[in-house]
């Protein structure tokens, strides 16, 4: 269920620059264009903050004789972190669910040592605590039945940890927005269903009262890469003075 009240202790990262939307929206291409054109006279460094299942899935295939049957192992317990409520996995697929989540932490918490040391950082994604679901960069257990006891212990568990992320709330963060027929055009590989629940819910997350800049992704990338790139340096320049 979506929690729209603000966490207690909300830290504002002045330094972060974080770039959200549905697949297909174009959010990589202009976090990384971001990372490269951005000139704020300090360094800046550009970190993915999904879950990244499929890089570590392709790490893992690399792994002589033993990596290709872990990798379909894991594969198809992560793809079970995108379940509805109705189903109930499996202790591994909890497992897996969680350390996802806290591999994303892992990331999260470099980007945190990154700006204590005058890093600007554009982010790829951005964890919230307000609607549950990998799907949506929110908590993977909360999506899912989490029935046995431990289910229940790890769902708390990483529950928190995301109210944790979500209470770092960027100096800007840059929505990318577009229809689940343009994504599925762009990202044909990707389950429309899944595109078409991204466009229901992204467009009304408030990212824990973060300053959102919303974009439409079907507009000129010239456009879109101008009114980014000002609209950053105005946030980053408000915050250092």
């Amino acid at each position: 269920m979506k929690n729209n009240t603000p966490l207690p202790g909300n830290s504002c990262l002045p330094r972060v620059i974080a770039v959200t939307g549905c697949d297909g929206a174009g959010k990589s291409t202009l976090s990384e264009d971001l990372n490269r054109l951005l000139d704020t006279g300090d360094p800046v460094q550009w970190i993915y903050l999904g879950q990244s299942s499929g890089n570590i899935a392709r790490w893992i295939q690399e792994l002589p004789l033993i990596g290709p049957p872990i990798r379909s192992y894991l594969v198809g317990k992560a793809n079970r972190a995108h379940s509805s409520k109705d189903s109930t996995p499996d202790t591994a697929t909890i497992l897996v669910i969680f350390i996802l989540s806290h591999w994303r932490a892992h990331k999260f918490r470099r980007m945190l040592r990154l700006c204590r040391r005058g890093v600007v950082v554009i982010t790829d994604r951005y964890p919230q605590a307000e609607v549950p679901g990998f799907y949506f960069d929110g908590p993977g257990l909360g999506a899912v039945k989490a029935e046995s006891w431990l289910a229940r212990k790890l769902a708390e568990r990483e529950k928190r940890l995301y109210q944790w992320m979500a209470s770092h709330v960027p100096t800007l963060l840059i929505r990318l927005n577009v229809d689940a027929d343009t994504a599925y055009q762009r990202k044909p590989d990707h389950k429309l269903s899944m595109l078409r629940d991204k466009v229901a819910i992204i467009p009304k997350l408030t990212f824990n009262g973060a300053h959102i800049l919303d974009l439409d992704g079907r507009d000129s990338y010239e456009q879109l890469l101008e009114v980014a790139l000002s609209t950053a340096h105005k946030a980053l320049c408000a915050h250092q003075s």
